[in-house]
């Protein structure tokens, strides 16, 4: 079965290398695919070093910052072009490790989330303060959109193909959180297995956080409006 890794990338240049190393490591026949959005700091240049060195390693340039779903979303279409027929999404800064990989894979879903709040999963090196948001964006994500998931806004995810073709990432006009969490319940409402395994999420050890309160605001606004759009459609 043709399995890619997909890495959006966006000022990575300290982690890539690493993160593409330990995934190879895991999955020495999987396909790895980091999509760049034009990182000034020469994010690019390494991943095209990376595909030089290894065959299975494929990088996909974009001219500009264009958002984390529409990255997912290219990246998705051509690894779904090449013949992938399990894919996964995951960060490229350390903070998702490659070692959950072959565990993920190997539980029985359409889609797979590595959850950090089920029984074994949790977050390292996080203060109280950012733990409590995190759990608590999860918690009102779930309870506005009736969800019966932990884990709405992580982004360590295994997919099948027909479930990415039935999710149809592609229309989702999410970014950022907003995105993970979409994705998901789409998953949940179009009828696909959406299971949840335990991972341990840690802290980057490099470069900076993408989170933005503009990416916090969109999640906040996006949630009660995916539910709105469903009653509409039900209605």
């Amino acid at each position: 079965m043709s399995v890619w890794v997909v890495l959006p990338t966006y000022e990575e240049a300290e982690n890539l290398a690493p993160i593409v190393r330990a995934v190879r490591a895991a999955l020495p026949d999987a396909h790895v695919l980091v999509v760049d959005d034009g990182s000034p700091d020469g994010t690019g240049a390494v991943a095209d070093a990376l595909a030089a060195e290894h065959a299975h390693v494929h990088v996909l340039h974009r001219r500009a910052k264009q958002g984390l779903g529409r990255a997912y979303a290219a990246g998705f279409a051509h690894a779904l072009a090449q013949g992938a027929r399990t894919l996964v999404q995951m960060d490229a800064d350390g903070s998702h490790d490659p070692a959950d990989l072959p565990r993920l894979l190997a539980a029985d879903g359409d889609v797979v989330l590595g959850s950090r709040f089920v029984p074994g999963g949790g977050i390292e090196a996080w203060g109280p303060l950012r733990r409590f948001a995190s759990r608590a964006g999860c918690a009102y994500a779930r309870r506005v959109l009736r969800a019966p998931v932990r884990d709405l806004t992580g982004g360590y995810k295994v997919l099948t193909a027909e479930a990415l073709r039935v999710i149809d990432p592609a229309t989702i006009r999410s970014q950022g959180y907003a995105f993970q969490v979409e994705v998901t319940y789409r998953a949940l409402r179009r009828g696909l297995h959406v299971r949840e395994v335990p991972i341990v999420f840690r802290d980057r050890a490099h470069g900076r956080s993408k989170m933005t309160p503009r990416i916090a605001l969109e999640a906040a606004l996006r949630v009660p409006r995916l539910r709105a759009d469903d009653e509409e459609s039900e209605g």
